[in-house]
C-alpha cells in the first residue's frame, strides 16, 4: 500500500493491500477500496454522509470526485451509497454521485467501464459492464445503461432514461426517451436510426444473429402501428434467441417510451 504524505484520510477508511493513494487526495466518510486500485493526484472519494465501496484494480484520474452528495435539492444528508466494481478507468474530473433516499439509495457502476474526462454519473444511476462514455457526456439521475453501450462525446441524458445493450449514441445527442438495444441513435432529441451492425459484429455476433436483430429493430421503428403489434411480429418473424428475448423484454418494460 502506498499513501502519499499529502493525502488526507478521515472517517472510516478501509484500504486493501496494493491500493495507491496519490498526492493531495481526500478520502472521507465511509470508504472501502479493494486491492490494486490507484488514485492519482487530487482525487476526492466519499463525503461525510455516504458509503462508497470500490472494487479491485480501478484507476481514478486527477480531479475526479467520486461518491459526492447527489445533485438533488431534496437531498437531506441521508446515508446512501455508491458501489463500483472492478477494472474501471475513470479519467480526469469525472463526477459520480451517491444515491438518494427517494431513489434506489445507491448508484452502481459495474466492471470494465471507461469514463473519459468530465463525464458525470448522477444519483441512483445503474451502469452495467464494458461501457464507454466519451468526454463531457452527462447522465441525469436514475439513468440505466446496460452492458456494452458506447456513448460519444457531449451527450446529455434525461433522468430515468434506459439505454439497451450494445447501443451506440452519436456525439452531441440529447436523450429523453429509451434507446433500443443493439441500435444506433443520434440527434436532439435522439432517435434510433439504424442497427449497430459494426459494433455487434466486432463483439462476436454472427451474421444470422445480426440479421435477426436488424429485422426486430426495423419492425419496431417502421413496421408497426403499435408497439404490441410490433412485438407480436417479432415473435413470429425473428429467429428465437436470448438477444431477441432481451429486446422484447426491453421494449415491454420501457417507461419513457422508445425513441423513434
Amino acid at each position: 500500500m502506498k499513501i502519499h504524505p499529502t493525502a488526507v484520510l478521515s472517517g472510516e477508511i478501509e484500504l486493501e493491500e496494493g491500493v495507491e493513494i496519490g498526492p493531495f487526495c481526500h478520502l472521507q466518510g465511509h470508504v472501502k477500496i479493494k486491492k490494486g486500485t490507484v488514485l492519482e493526484g487530487h482525487v476526492t472519494i466519499g463525503c461525510p454522509w455516504g458509503q462508497v465501496e470500490i472494487g479491485e484494480s480501478n484507476h481514478f484520474g486527477p480531479g475526479s470526485v467520486i461518491g459526492g452528495p447527489p445533485q438533488d435539492v431534496g437531498y437531506k444528508k441521508e446515508k446512501t451509497r455508491l458501489k463500483i466494481g472492478d477494472h474501471n478507468v475513470i479519467r480526469e474530473c469525472v463526477t459520480v454521485s451517491i444515491g438518494t433516499a427517494k431513489g434506489d439509495q445507491m448508484t452502481t457502476l459495474g466492471n470494465n467501464n471507461f469514463l473519459m474526462a468530465y463525464t458525470h454519473v448522477g444519483h441512483d444511476c445503474r451502469l452495467g459492464n464494458h461501457i464507454v462514455m466519451a468526454n463531457e457526456s452527462q447522465l441525469g439521475g436514475h439513468t440505466v445503461i446496460d452492458d456494452h453501450v458506447v456513448i460519444s462525446a457531449v451527450c446529455a441524458f434525461n433522468q430515468f432514461s434506459h439505454i439497451g445493450k450494445f447501443a451506440f449514441i452519436g456525439g452531441s445527442s440529447v436523450v429523453n426517451k429509451d434507446i433500443l438495444p443493439f441500435s444506433k441513435a443520434l440527434g436532439n432529441h435522439a432517435v434510433c436510426r439504424a442497427t449497430n451492425k459494426v459494433g455487434l459484429l466486432r463483439n462476436g455476433f454472427t451474421k444470422e444473429q445480426v440479421d435477426s436483430i436488424h429485422r426486430a429493430i426495423r419492425i419496431i421503428l417502421i413496421g408497426c402501428d403499435t408497439i404490441e403489434e410490433g412485438l407480436q411480429r417479432i415473435q413470429k418473424e425473428c429467429a428465437p434467441s436470448e438477444h431477441i428475448d432481451y429486446f422484447i423484454q426491453f421494449v415491454r418494460q420501457s417507461k419513457r417510451g422508445i425513441a423513434k
